[in-house]
């Protein structure tokens, strides 16, 4: 199945089952204060935490520290008070006002745009430095998360293990030009329709291409 069928089959299903809420990435992405330096440490703050979660605190963390430098300078225990309600808010904070450190001090306050120096920032993983890449700068890449991973095993695009083989097999498999609806696409799918458990097969729109779907229903 084309990817072209894939994104536009999802957005469909999505819409006639109830329009979905905006990921926390695109929502940093759409704001009019959402730069580079405010989504990449939403990204950091988004792991193992619900995208309302995330957007509530990037925002009040944001209307306090408005830059690299300002967060940089931050107490820990000021920005654990703002971002508490997230998971490993401890662990977070001290991670966030270290990576604000060194964009201030080594980029001069500017985000780098390529991957190979974004993962070399503390806590920044390929994900994390995929995200960056298209949601800051949209940039042509794939961020795979664990519902990237799940619904492209499923569809049966690939047969992996860990979304670092599944990144690796969705780059040679798709076409450059559809890389950056990927993740905002199968995020919200695997939200809202595509979940882990009792996935919405009845609705969906794709299902007959969809390995599992047959799997499942196989006589």
């Amino acid at each position: 199945m084309k990817m072209e069928k894939i994104l536009h089959g999802m957005m469909n299903t999505m819409n006639s089952v109830k329009p979905p809420r905006m990921t926390a990435l695109r929502e940093l992405h759409e704001a009019e204060t959402g730069g580079p330096f405010s989504i990449l440490i939403g990204t950091i703050l988004s792991a193992r935490t619900k995208d309302e979660s995330t957007t509530k605190v990037v925002k009040v963390l944001f209307s306090k520290y408005k830059n690299p430098k300002q967060l940089s300078n931050a107490k820990i225990k000021d920005v654990e008070k703002i971002i508490k309600p997230i998971g490993f808010y401890h662990v977070k904070s001290k991670r966030i006002i270290e990576v604000a450190k060194i964009i201030d001090s080594k980029y001069k306050g500017k985000v780098p745009e390529d991957l190979n120096t974004l993962v070399q920032l503390p806590g920044v993983g390929r994900k994390t430095a995929n995200c960056v890449l298209v949601y800051a700068f949209e940039k042509p890449a794939i961020p795979v998360d664990i519902h990237v991973h799940r619904i492209s095993n499923r569809l049966g695009l690939v047969e992996t293990k860990n979304p670092e083989e599944t990144e690796q097999e969705l780059m040679k498999k798709i076409q450059k030009k559809y890389w950056i609806e990927i993740n905002d696409t199968f995020v919200m799918y695997g939200q809202n329709i595509c979940k882990p458990i009792s996935p919405m097969c009845d609705v969906c729109k794709i299902k007959r291409s969809c390995k599992y779907y047959k799997s499942k229903n196989a006589s």
